[in-house]
């Protein structure tokens, strides 16, 4: 009998402990030893307010219906096909999933099956254990120079289009609508599916599961493939017709495929996997201890959010953190932190908590670095932060910088001191449009109209990053910058009569800064501009709060009657704006 106010939790599938510690904060967790069927399910969580599953278990309609107390279904992943989410949204259940958290993890494990394929390295390694020695027979191809064909260009296409631009590969892409990222992104070229088919030297899935793309490859798409072509699908097993690609691997077109996802899942067509031309693995695609900790996480904070949110004021998700495990995106100006740490010794309080996003085991710190770092100088081991997911409406705007009182001539021989980056003259539209496309990092203009580009020959983007922080660095000595989202000369100049230059920084993402912040590389101070709807001002806890001995459970719990506390007395005022302020 579960215990009244009490949220109860059925996990139906494994997850990583780090997402069932979280969600033993907020509720009574039950752990399903196997699968079970609909029935079966429908028996054992029967007093359920939350269901959390990942690709073993499925919701059917009967199990949402059976289940009066259900207020949520959680896919710790990304795909939704194993939940009847039209029945859950018709009853008035939250469907969530954690789209970001395996995107990563599927990309590469399609880059490894595709440089398997190219050079045979699982069936030559089959051979050596054989006791064999068959160098000639596994003769392989390169990457290089080769076309890559992409059927679906959301995250996961994108995330293996960068990967496969890097071993030389020509890409082109299917995708139903065009998006911004698709017509954007640099060296992609969209094509109808057959034109595709027709081209590709290699071609790789990457489409949802819906009952559009149900045998999307089929007899007549694997006979156009291109002569010698492999096929690679880490989507969903049936988006490929499995009989009709044993057939056409029988005869010959295409020279082999690599699959990690099937029709049906265990057990898979044997005779298909035991096929000489095929490589097969079972679902790893989203299998590596790093995203599994981060679906688990995502998908326990963003339950803690429903559950624990204060219904009237929607949910503020507040949590206190060891600060231990917080990073910022950014650098920031020390001097700013010593400003700001005399104002919270005086005060006694944080007045208004970082906002982060939980990223592969850290808390990164879209707004409040300098108040992260104060905090973190002054000794605190914990932090209370605003826990935002990365898939909600967040906006990045990217800040150009106006530099004043500048010279030059020093900033170039800094410059010239510093790795893997390179200034070099250009003309204003050339700038423009190579930053548009991504191919530089940034353009200097200065006053006088001469214009530099900045490009960084670093053989990794986190260190092109740390290239670019350098940069920033070397003028923030040397000069004064403020931020800007106008790029005017003429009019920056009026605004700051001793301009010297601007800095235009080329368009980040969200997920490039989350997962270069994670490893460690930081952007360079004042570079993002984040619009996170509903973040939490003046809040205005007790420094004491973040001190002491007492556990992080015990903090929380004292944490969230604080913030009732404020709710009660009616200390809560809202705008227009996305904000919320607690005073």
């Amino acid at each position: 009998m579960t215990q009244p106010g009490i949220p109860t939790i059925i996990i139906c599938d494994p997850i990583h402990k780090q997402g069932v510690d979280r969600l033993r904060q907020i509720g009574r967790v039950i752990q399903l030893e196997r699968a079970y069927s609909p029935d079966e399910l429908i028996h054992e969580a029967r007093d359920a307010d939350v269901l959390i599953v990942r690709s073993r278990t499925h919701i059917p309609a009967r199990v949402i219906n059976a289940l009066p107390n259900l207020k949520i279904i959680a896919r710790a992943g990304a795909g939704l096909d194993n939940i009847d989410v039209s029945t859950a949204r018709a009853r008035g259940v939250k469907v969530i999933n954690a789209p970001e958290a395996n995107t990563l993890a599927v990309a590469e494990h399609t880059m490894g099956l595709i440089i398997s394929l190219a050079r045979h390295i699982p069936a030559a390694d089959a051979s050596m254990k054989q006791g064999k020695w068959e160098k000639k027979r596994f003769l392989g191809i390169l990457l290089e120079g080769k076309t890559l064909g992409i059927i679906g260009f959301g995250r996961i296409g994108r995330q293996v289009a960068r990967r496969a631009a890097a071993f030389g590969m020509r890409i082109i892409v299917n995708q139903p609508r065009l998006t911004p990222e698709l017509a954007l992104a640099e060296g992609v070229t969209p094509y109808d599916l057959y034109d595709l088919l027709e081209m590709a030297d290699f071609v790789t899935l990457h489409v949802p599961m819906r009952p559009e793309n149900i045998g999307l490859i089929g007899k007549e798409e694997l006979a156009r493939m291109k002569p010698g072509a492999y096929l690679i699908n880490t989507a969903r097993g049936g988006i490929v017709d499995e009989a009709a690609l044993l057939e056409a691997l029988d005869s010959g077109q295409p020279a082999g495929a690599a699959l990690d996802v099937f029709e049906n899942e265990p057990p898979p067509n044997l005779d298909l996997i035991k096929h000489p031309r095929v490589i097969a693995t079972p679902h790893l695609g989203a299998s590596t201890r790093e995203s599994q900790r981060n679906a688990a996480v995502t998908i326990a904070e963003q339950i803690a959010a429903e559950l624990e949110g204060f219904r009237t004021a929607g949910s503020l998700n507040l949590h206190l953190v060891p600060i231990s495990e917080v990073v910022t995106h950014e650098n920031v100006d020390q001097k700013r932190v010593d400003r700001l740490r005399s104002t919270i010794e005086h005060n006694l309080v944080l007045q208004d908590p970082p906002v982060v996003a939980f990223w592969d085991g850290k808390y990164v710190v879209l707004d409040g670095a300098t108040r992260t770092t104060t905090m973190r100088q002054m000794g605190l081991p914990y932090l209370i932060v605003q826990l935002v997911t990365p898939g909600q409406e967040i906006t990045l705007h990217t800040w150009s910088h106006a530099v004043s009182h500048l010279d030059f001539d020093a900033f170039l021989q800094a410059v010239e001191t510093l790795p893997h980056l390179t200034l070099t003259p250009s003309d204003l539209k050339t700038a423009q449009e190579r930053l548009q496309r991504g191919r530089i990092l940034a353009y200097l203009q200065r006053v006088d109209g001469s214009v530099y580009q900045i490009t960084s020959d670093a053989p990794t983007w986190f260190e092109q990053i740390d290239a670019i922080r350098e940069a920033v660095d070397a003028y923030a000595r040397l000069g004064e910058v403020e931020r800007t989202l106008n790029t005017d000369l003429q009019r920056l100049a009026y605004d700051f009569p001793n301009l010297s230059m601007i800095t235009v920084f080329r368009p980040w993402n969200l997920l490039e800064i989350l997962q270069a912040a994670a490893h460690g590389h930081p952007m360079p101070a004042g570079v993002t501009r984040f619009v996170i709807p509903g973040r939490v001002l003046r809040l205005n806890a007790p420094l004491d709060m973040m001190a002491g001995d007492r556990s992080l459970e015990e903090k929380n719990a004292r944490l969230r009657e604080f913030i009732a506390e404020k709710m009660a007395r009616a200390n809560v005022r809202y705008y227009q704006e996305p904000v919320v302020l607690l005073e």
